[in-house]
């Protein structure tokens, strides 16, 4: 089986961290985050991945490199202009259709869900297309999408709905695509595959697209679109169950210092106060200062405040 992690995003509601490194290269526990994903499809039998690339592209580069899983094979799509995430799939359509069924999902999340399950209820529904739920309480800030008594899709966010809703769920971004689904694509160059190619099949009468709705206890999902959520994700880190946090934080050389996360090789002295804080890697602190709230990476302090904005989903950068 075959996937794609969706890392070509521009990374603008991450800024300044963005700035630094992509944000599937920021660091969680002193371990790149597309790392800690291609451990979860590592952990269902997953060996070619598909990694598409736009802006600080060598960050991700070099985070693969140093941390991927062994005998996994890692293939890349360097997108000079983004295309979107539809535009991003059209273009490892080909890499993906080798596979009976594939799974994109993004790489700006921390996740934890049973791939193996998911892949088998999609095949018994017969489906082309299975978008991954969440049930959450979460949706109000982030979107969801709605679904009937069937499962079948029928709303996407507040853009597209064909009503006989009976259940929704937030969309952590999670698809699975059935070989015969990578096709039949939009005639723009860039676009995004929810709104401008899976909404318009199903406005035509698909009836094969649906929508696993999965409870908390079954999904795992915390989102790092801004420093605010990659402050939280580093202090607290959910559960991952095939990748527990020793092991994490063994493989990555960082530790946790009372309530803050210091990457492997960082030096704070005895006169320095850090509070709720990440140190990236190899950072020296000056002395006789206090951190409170934030990341200091690349000899600056960078403060994590205000609440994540803006709907979840294919419009995020």
């Amino acid at each position: 089986m075959r996937a794609m992690i969706l890392a070509a995003g521009l990374g603008s509601r991450m800024q300044p961290l963005s700035d630094l490194r992509a944000k599937p290269a920021l660091p969680i526990l002193g371990m790149p985050l597309i790392a800690i994903l291609l451990e979860l499809l590592r952990a269902h039998g997953v060996r070619d991945v598909l990694i598409n690339l736009h802006a600080s592209a060598d960050s991700i580069r070099q985070a693969v490199t140093a941390f991927a899983p062994d005998g996994m094979q890692i293939h890349w799509s360097l997108e000079r202009q983004p295309l979107g995430t539809g535009g991003g799939i059209r273009r490892a359509a080909s890499f993906l259709s080798k596979s009976e069924a594939c799974i994109v999902l993004a790489g700006d999340m921390l996740l934890d869900i049973d791939l193996g399950a998911a892949l088998e209820r999609h095949r018994q529904r017969g489906a082309r297309i299975s978008l991954l739920l969440r049930d959450d309480p979460r949706s109000a800030r982030f979107g969801s999408i709605g679904i009937d008594a069937h499962a079948r899709v029928r709303r996407i966010g507040s853009r597209f709905d064909l009503g006989a809703e009976s259940a929704a769920g937030l969309f952590p971004s999670v698809r699975i695509f059935s070989r015969s689904a990578l096709r039949n694509w939009p005639r723009a160059k860039a676009f995004e595959d929810l709104s401008d190619w899976i909404a318009p099949q199903l406005e035509a009468g698909a009836d094969d697209i649906y929508g696993d709705l999965l409870g908390a206890g079954d999904c795992t999902w915390e989102p790092v679109g801004t420093p605010r959520e990659y402050l939280r994700a580093n202090l607290e880190t959910p559960r991952l169950r095939y990748l527990g946090e020793a092991e994490l934080l063994r493989r990555s050389g960082a530790r946790r210092f009372g309530d803050a996360v210091i990457g492997s090789g960082a030096r704070i002295p005895s006169s320095t106060s850090v509070r709720r804080c990440v140190v990236w890697q190899g950072e020296t602190l000056p002395a006789n200062e206090r951190f409170v709230d934030g990341v200091y990476a690349c000899g600056t302090f960078h403060a994590c405040g205000g609440e994540p904005t803006g709907p979840r989903g294919e419009a995020r950068k």
